[in-house]
């Protein structure tokens, strides 16, 4: 009976482990499609109803079609043509993974940012579907 037990836990923390492995690689794909400036591949992580909590949208979570994103760094883009993402640290955690980064680009004139940065992505059949970012948005 304790072989099975001992069995049971471990396969418990196998699918977990598997799971978050799963998490993290889709994360790390979404990132180099940032930096890529492929925003439509970016888009694509994300579950066509994800909800989004970003400073840019106010306090409350808001929905985005991957349309809308695509538009929105496609955007961003324009303006810091060389915008990109650099990864500090990484976490997975069950369904969610914990992001530290910082995003640096040029608007091509006196215009330099760095901005620290962490996003709680939380994901659902291999998507994500919440996106919790935090910075100082002066």
């Amino acid at each position: 009976m304790k072989w099975l037990m001992v069995v049971m836990i471990a396969f418990i923390v196998g699918c977990n482990n598997n799971e978050e492995q799963q998490n993290i690689e889709l994360t790390q794909k979404m990132f180099a499609a940032f930096n890529a400036h492929n925003w439509q591949e970016m888009a694509s992580c994300y579950a066509a109803d994800a909800q989004y909590l970003d400073p840019t949208y106010g306090p409350n979570y808001v929905s985005k079609t991957q349309q809308e994103i695509v538009a929105k760094y496609f955007e961003m883009q324009q303006m810091f043509p060389d915008i990109k993402d650099s990864i500090v640290e990484m976490q997975a955690v069950k369904n969610q993974v914990v992001v530290q980064f910082v995003s640096s680009g040029s608007s091509g004139d006196s215009i330099q940012f760095h901005l620290p940065i962490c996003t709680v992505l939380t994901f659902v059949n291999g998507k994500i579907v919440r996106d919790a970012t935090y910075y100082d948005n002066p």
